[in-house]
């Protein structure tokens, strides 16, 4: 049996609020996946460094702040500096509709603003880390 798929989540900056956060971290947990909280107020440059640390498939911030362009295009650029770009970011919390363009543009590979699903959040983590070669037979 293959190891449950490890993601992080994380709450960037100064926002101190985490109840959403939680949620959505027991949910992820709930559908078999191995949660690593980060808890609140961290810097950037750690959540990419727990990612690293932690070995995960996917990196998940909850922004209720307002600050979530800077942050999420602060966390894709830690990530790529730690030499892991091919760990997704996924953004979730308060976000204005108008955000969520710029915030693909700025490397992020889902958007889940409040008052999505968790049904709908644990799908798209699912697509994102559920790859062709993870299924695959490895060469020999």
């Amino acid at each position: 049996m293959a190891p449950p798929v490890r993601v992080l989540v994380a709450k960037p900056g100064l926002d101190g609020h985490d109840r959403g956060a939680k949620l959505v971290a027991r949910g992820l947990r709930d559908a078999g996946f191995e949660v690593v909280f980060t808890g609140i107020r961290r810097r950037v440059d750690d959540i990419a460094a727990t990612a690293v640390q932690e070995d995960v498939a996917l990196v998940g911030l909850s922004v209720l702040s307002g600050a979530h362009l800077a942050l999420t295009r602060r966390t894709v650029q830690a990530l790529r500096a730690a030499g892991a770009e091919d760990i997704p970011v996924v953004v979730g919390g308060t976000i204005p509709a108008g955000d969520v363009e710029r915030l693909y543009e700025a490397g992020a590979a889902a958007v889940f603003p409040t008052g999505t699903a968790l049904d709908a959040v644990v799908a798209g983590v699912r697509a994102l880390t559920t790859t062709p070669k993870a299924l695959s037979t490895p060469e020999e």
